[in-house]
């Protein structure tokens, strides 16, 4: 009987334990959640944010580009041919 009087107290204490983390898990498992959510949103304003930088940076590149090409163009027209003589400047 001693035995199980025993046996009865290490089961009471574990039972004790296991309906503690029972009352908690919940709670925990929420707040997880709502971060979650909230890293969630945090994240998708980043990449719009992230869209619009490459966006404007390949718009910039492209403006560039043309910006080069004309003045290459410029600097060409402007080179005499060979055998040439340049213009001289009044």
């Amino acid at each position: 009987m001693e035995i199980f009087g025993g046996f009865m107290v290490m089961m009471s204490i574990l039972a004790l334990f296991l309906t503690v983390i029972w009352f908690i898990t919940p709670f925990v498992v929420f707040a997880i959640m709502g971060k979650q959510d909230r890293s969630l949103e945090i994240l998708e304003r980043i990449d719009k944010r992230l869209l619009t930088l490459e966006q404007h940076l390949n718009a910039l590149q492209t403006q560039q580009a043309s910006h080069e090409t004309a003045a290459t163009d410029l600097e060409e027209a402007a080179t005499p041919a060979s055998g040439q003589t340049p213009l001289k400047e009044l």
